[in-house]
């Protein structure tokens, strides 16, 4: 998620690209010191440029000369409509990651037809990440229900967070934390700060969710699309308004969401069918840390849906929220980690770390260009030749998108 208001973050792609476009339109805002360096750089470039004489005449017929040279030239359209797919392969056997590919070793087909890869880049910059955090007193209630003394279903969600930005965040690396009950709330915007991440983690851990409603589809929108939503909490400049938001399908870096959620959905304003499509088209992997198999594996037994608690979703309503989950983390190449027990969180994070770490970019133009809003199957293939038996590669990769319509 990028912020367009209180973002401190510079992705110098993405802005240059907002930039060029805004510019066409019309609807550029510059402030004046970035605008007096723009006018400082345009002067620059024209004191150099060879062709500039003093002499008006001279000057035109080096226009003229210019136009002439162009004049045959046919008109050129550009297709920018790239697929993104980002890739992480390992080997099955061991769970080794394979690393050092090159261009060359991968190949690309969508429905089955060879793609040309016009983008390719290999997994050496640093994280762009949001977690995205279930906070709300439908996972309290769970949590609370499924152990011997009150704990809060809320310290499964915030336990794995506390983990990650203390453990695995490293410099250069940008996250921002999101917590979402009935709507999402962004707490620190992309910082590679970990005080700062801590300080949002613990403003979780000493306050108390108010809202029983989960509205993970409606979150996950937000995150991916952007929208309007409040201010970031923990920003000294915070207001309090409402602000607008880029989404993380605008960033144009290597980005990933680490969500840790029950995967239930209570009153989203979109479905499930519409999530999914969100999810897949965005090119954006999602790891998924599921908290309600904890309950699942202890109260399986007894999750009768006439025996169940007030209030405790039933077995089914469970079983299709870590279907959800594994939706959401396989269509997009990301990865679906049930967590039973709080000691394997150390191990899962350090899975996920290596993963979103090394995540091969591709990029490539469809060559069918039909638009009639019909789902794209992708398939990605490494060759490697005889360094590696291709039935232990394993490739983790976004499985599909939905071509536009219209």
């Amino acid at each position: 998620m990028q912020l367009k208001r209180n973002s401190r973050v510079t992705i110098f792609a993405a802005v240059a690209a907002a930039i060029l476009t805004a510019a066409l339109v019309g609807q550029l805002f510059i402030p004046e010191e970035a605008s007096a360096q723009a006018g400082r750089r345009q002067g620059e470039r024209q004191k150099k440029n060879p062709g500039a004489t003093g002499d008006p005449e001279e000057e035109q017929k080096r226009i003229e000369r210019e136009i002439d040279k162009t004049q045959p030239r046919p008109s050129i359209t550009i297709d920018t409509d790239l697929v993104n797919v980002e890739a992480v392969v390992y080997n099955k056997k061991t769970g080794a990651i394979i690393q050092g590919l090159r261009k060359e070793h991968f190949e690309v087909y969508e429905d089955g037809v060879k793609q040309d890869i016009e983008n390719f880049a290999t997994p050496d910059a640093p994280l762009t990440m949001v977690l995205l955090l279930e906070y709300s007193k439908l996972v309290d209630l769970l949590g609370s229900a499924s152990t011997t003394f009150f704990e809060p279903g809320r310290v499964e969600v915030l336990r794995p967070a506390y983990e990650f930005v203390r453990s695995f965040v490293k410099p250069k690396d940008f996250v921002s934390i999101v917590a979402y009950d009935i709507r999402p709330t962004p707490l620190v915007d992309f910082t590679d700060d970990p005080g700062k991440l801590a300080a949002a983690v613990n403003l979780l851990i000493r306050n108390n969710p108010a809202f029983s409603e989960s509205n993970l589809f409606d979150a996950m929108n937000f995150v991916l699309r952007g929208g309007k939503g409040d201010s970031v909490v923990l920003d000294d400049k915070s207001t309090g308004d409402k602000a607008e938001y880029a989404g993380l399908e605008e960033v144009n870096a290597r980005t990933s969401i680490l969500l840790v959620s029950s995967g239930l959905d209570t009153f989203s304003k979109i479905n499930f069918d519409q999530a999914r499509k969100i999810v897949e088209n965005a090119g954006v992997p999602v790891y998924c840390i599921g908290i309600g198999n904890m309950f699942m594996k202890r109260f399986d037994q007894h999750l009768d849906p006439m025996r169940v608690p007030f209030g405790i979703p039933d077995r089914m309503t469970l079983l299709q929220a870590q279907n959800t989950l594994k939706t959401f983390a396989d269509s997009t190449g990301g990865k679906y980690f049930p967590v039973t027990f709080p000691g394997e969180i150390p191990t899962v994070l350090q899975s996920i770390s290596a993963l979103s770490r090394n995540q091969y970019s591709l990029a490539y133009s469809p060559s069918n260009s039909r638009r009639e809003g019909k789902r794209r199957k992708i398939q990605l293939k490494v060759n490697l030749g005889d360094a590696i038996d291709p039935k232990l590669i394993v490739i983790q990769h976004r499985q599909s998108y939905v071509e536009p319509k219209g």
